[in-house]
């Protein structure tokens, strides 16, 4: 366990300014280390440690697979890796995505709260879905304290609003305020390492949830153990779902690793059902032209009649095409983001 406070920070879409504020009012001083996630597409370079290091006084870089964790820096996860806490150093790993994301916010809270407990102090900054609650549940199991950023301050609302649904959550502060309640937390000493409230096998669970993201085999660490298996499959490779619960809320494991809470697994699954349906009108579309080249075809060798039949099946099948078309142009991706404003506006 480190001698130091371990600030781990999760962030998506509305997150790098109040991260760059963050940066921008923390001391020189800083007696704790920082560690920061943000869903970075995996083919697009993060300049997020030349934002932060140039916004404020503490030096800031990519995470290095292995490097030492030291007071007074900030690491950021490179993009498509995932960073993970573990002792006094950190790991950079390609392991299964969870919430459809690498880096994932809750694999590092996860890994954190795991290896540092009451230490770890987690924050839960703007972004879409509810990456970072199941994560920000563990830190607060494992004795740690947890930030949320005030919804009425963050561009997107819906991962701070999830964390304080799901979450104890011990402070809510705006982004202005941030560096200087993080500043204060983490002058804390750091006391006991572990909350009696975490029992054998929670701890076990989420030592092999750290172990997965580390690239551990899923099946082969009894990952179908951790609770009742499902119907549903996994959108990203087929494998089958286990039902996982964490407090009031149930999320997904599939038994090669891929991790889903509720909300980014419907949006993965309607998202797959588009995918489909497109898939479906390809299918007819080429269907549609194999008949009409057939039936040209003996139209010109003389056989008028079978012609006919080829393009009435034709035009039969473009109809259905038609069809699926209007299905798919009405169609809409299902979140609990989208299904909340939609009760709000019908109260309204």
């Amino acid at each position: 366990m480190l001698p130091f406070r371990l600030v781990v920070i999760g962030a998506s879409a509305g997150g790098t300014l109040p991260l760059i504020d963050l940066a921008r009012g923390l001391p020189a001083d800083f007696p704790g280390a920082i560690c920061v996630v943000t869903h970075i597409p995996s083919h697009v370079p993060s300049r997020l440690p030349d934002l932060l290091g140039n916004a404020g006084p503490l030096p800031a870089s990519h995470a290095r697979d292995g490097e030492r964790i030291e007071r007074g820096r900030i690491y950021c996860a490179p993009p498509d890796h995932h960073l993970l806490v573990e002792d006094d150093h950190l790991s950079v790993t390609r392991g299964p995505k969870e919430n459809r994301h690498r880096p994932a916010v809750d694999t590092l809270f996860r890994s954190a709260a795991y290896s540092q407990g009451v230490g770890v102090i987690g924050v839960v900054l703007s972004g879409m879905l509810d990456d970072g609650t199941s994560g920000l549940w563990t830190v607060k199991r494992f004795g740690g304290t947890t930030v949320v950023q005030d919804p009425e301050d963050a561009e997107m609302d819906s991962m701070p609003l999830s964390a304080l649904d799901q979450v104890e959550v011990d402070e809510v502060v705006r982004a202005s305020d941030l560096a200087a309640l993080l500043a204060r937390l983490a002058a804390r000493p750091v006391v006991d390492p572990w909350e009696v409230t975490v029992g054998d096998d929670e701890r076990r669970r989420v030592q092999v949830e750290v172990g997965i993201a580390r690239r551990d085999n899923a099946f082969r660490s009894g990952v179908m153990d951790f609770g009742k298996v499902t119907p549903q499959t996994c959108p990203e490779c087929g494998g089958v779902l286990v039902q996982i619960k964490e407090g009031g809320f149930t999320r997904y494991r599939c038994h090669t690793g891929h991790a889903y809470t509720g909300d980014a697994l419907l949006v993965s699954v309607t998202e797959h059902v588009e995918e489909t349906l497109w898939q479906t009108m390809r299918t007819l579309e080429e269907a549609t032209m194999l008949l009409e080249n057939t039936g040209a075809e003996l139209e010109e060798s003389g056989n008028a009649r079978l012609a006919e039949v080829y393009r009435a099946r034709a035009r039969e099948v473009e109809a259905r095409t038609r069809t699926l078309f209007d299905a798919i142009a009405r169609g809409e991706t299902l979140s609990a983001e989208r299904l909340r404003r939609e009760a709000e506006q019908d109260e309204g």
